[in-house]
């Protein structure tokens, strides 16, 4: 219920964000009597699709903590929970960020994840499950593969990439469904849309859509090599490729995370046409990339 209830306020943040600026630009509609007016239609999908990424990057942190029930070390109660702190100190101090929050997620399963949109205020989280399982130099090489995230403005990139794919999806589908919409009623003296536009535009936005999330996949799984050497560079190469062992003993689970936060843990995949929306690399993959590093 409570990330329904975040989705929706996101959304509708968007859609009132993305009318304050569209009305403080003076952008009119993009459809007229003589058709589509390309460059209304163009700032119109950009405000839009830009609009929804960035504010997505900018309560990130929040949306995490709330969908993923993360306990924030602010004090910490134990050895454990100093040793987190510590260790991600270290870490940031290494890789040149400012210090994270420091936080666990209830989960059983073997996971982590970063977010943000500054580097030097970021969140670095792990699941009560990894720290169970996994011995303290693989979860440092862990926690090193998500300040890698951090230092090399990975949400930042991601969130860019996806507003202009968003961007150029809305454009693409509109011109699609106007074409469709002229063609099914170019006997009709009637000016503006018909059902026509509306229906031919949401089909065109799926399938567009699905293409595009085949490119933000792509560039997610790069980005996941580099977080892998800033793992093994941080920490240590045995302890990176020690807990990637250990998440392809756990490879049958589903991944317990939401669906907007999987691109930014440590394990996801697929292989197949799976392969082809995964946000990670095969686990296989990225043990082969660091055994092959010098």
């Amino acid at each position: 219920m409570m990330r329904i209830a975040l989705f929706l306020l996101t959304n509708l943040a968007v859609v009132l964000v993305a009318g304050i600026v569209l009305n403080l630009l003076g952008v009119k509609s993009y459809l007229s009597q003589s058709g589509i007016q390309y460059g209304s239609l163009l700032v119109f999908c950009f405000i839009f699709g830009m609009t929804g990424a960035i504010i997505s990057l900018l309560i990130s942190k929040w949306m995490a903590k709330r969908s993923m029930g993360v306990y924030v070390i602010e004090q910490p109660r134990n050895a454990e929970e100093k040793w987190l702190v510590d260790t991600v100190a270290e870490l940031a101090h290494k890789a040149g960020i400012g210090m994270p929050e420091v936080g666990v997620f209830p989960s059983d399963q073997s996971n982590a994840f970063a977010t943000g949109w500054n580097k030097n205020n970021a969140l670095v989280a792990v699941s009560a499950g990894m720290l169970r399982r996994f011995n303290k130099e693989e979860v440092k090489a862990v926690l090193g593969h998500e300040v890698g995230h951090v230092a090399n403005g990975d949400m930042i990139t991601l969130t860019l990439i996806q507003g202009v794919v968003n961007t150029f999806v809305m454009f693409f589908a509109r011109i699609i469904g106007y074409a469709v919409d002229s063609f099914l009623r170019r006997d009709e003296e009637s000016s503006g849309p018909g059902f026509g536009f509306y229906i031919a535009t949401f089909v065109a936005e799926m399938i567009l859509g699905i293409l595009a999330s085949m490119i933000v996949a792509w560039f997610s799984r790069r980005r996941e090599y580099r977080a892998d050497h800033a793992g093994a560079t941080l920490a240590s190469r045995f302890g990176m490729i020690g807990a990637l062992q250990r998440l392809m003993a756990e490879q049958g689970q589903p991944v317990q995370m939401p669906a907007e936060m999987t691109a930014f843990g440590i394990r996801n995949g697929g292989n197949s046409i799976a392969h082809l929306f995964a946000t990670h690399p095969p686990l296989e993959e990225r043990i082969r990339a660091l055994q092959s590093q010098q």
